[in-house]
């Protein structure tokens, strides 16, 4: 990993260790500065400024609140979805600007494919350990998952891919498209080079969903919590 990254990662950290975590703007551009895919996304934190924001990325949007207090943002209604026009956008961002610690609205081009959820927890015994899910709301239900110790090679990642039960999924089920397998593994190998970069400052780190389409994976959503 570059030096420049490794600096800016620890700068990161350290703003973020008052809160406890790292709030999904910044995960989502050291993702992004790591090579790896997130939507076109903006910050507002006036209503004019997410609707100039959507103007440019292109209806519809997604839309979450921004808030140091606010980790599980679905839990509180701090996540809009398929928002098609100025006004939806600014009923939304009154709704959030309500809400407890807010300090601006997240605005992105919304995302579609096959849900997965790619997670990464530093265990005291083993390191950096990856995880790999069918993802989505069902992920805490289903339990589909396959761990690996990080780092992994493009063997480890499609071994991960085959372990799951749900893996039908991404062959094309019931006619759809294949997933970009190739893309799903680069995503993994890359992310676990992160986590271990971050190993020293991070408790865990949460991408869930991760949109997996015939092209691209995508990460829709991103929490990083410091040790």
């Amino acid at each position: 990993m570059p030096s420049v990254l490794k600096q800016k990662m620890k700068d990161l950290f350290e703003q973020a260790g008052a809160d406890g975590w790292v709030m999904e703007p910044q995960a989502k551009e050291l993702l992004r500065d790591a090579g790896l895919a997130v939507p076109d996304f903006a910050c507002a934190d006036t209503a004019d400024a997410a609707v100039a924001a959507a103007d440019k990325i292109g209806y519809p949007v997604a839309a979450k609140v921004v808030s140091a207090r606010i980790v599980h943002k679905s839990d509180v209604g701090g996540v809009a979805v398929n928002l098609a026009d100025e006004s939806a956008l600014r009923e939304a961002f009154g709704r959030f600007s309500a809400m407890d610690g807010f300090a601006a609205m997240l605005v992105e081009e919304m995302v579609a494919g096959v849900e997965m959820i790619i997670g990464a927890k530093i265990d005291h015994q083993f390191g950096p350990v990856v995880l790999l899910g069918i993802g989505g709301t069902g992920v805490e239900i289903y339990q589909d998952v396959a761990i690996r110790m990080a780092p992994l090679t493009d063997q480890d990642a499609a071994s991960m891919m085959n372990t799951l039960v749900g893996r039908r999924l991404l062959d094309g089920y019931r006619g759809a498209a294949p997933v970009d397998r190739a893309a799903l593994a680069k995503t993994l190998v890359v992310f676990s080079e992160l986590t271990m970069a971050a190993a020293d400052w991070i408790e865990s780190i949460d991408l869930n969903p991760v949109m997996c389409t015939a092209d691209a994976c995508v990460i829709a959503d991103a929490r990083i919590m410091l040790a």
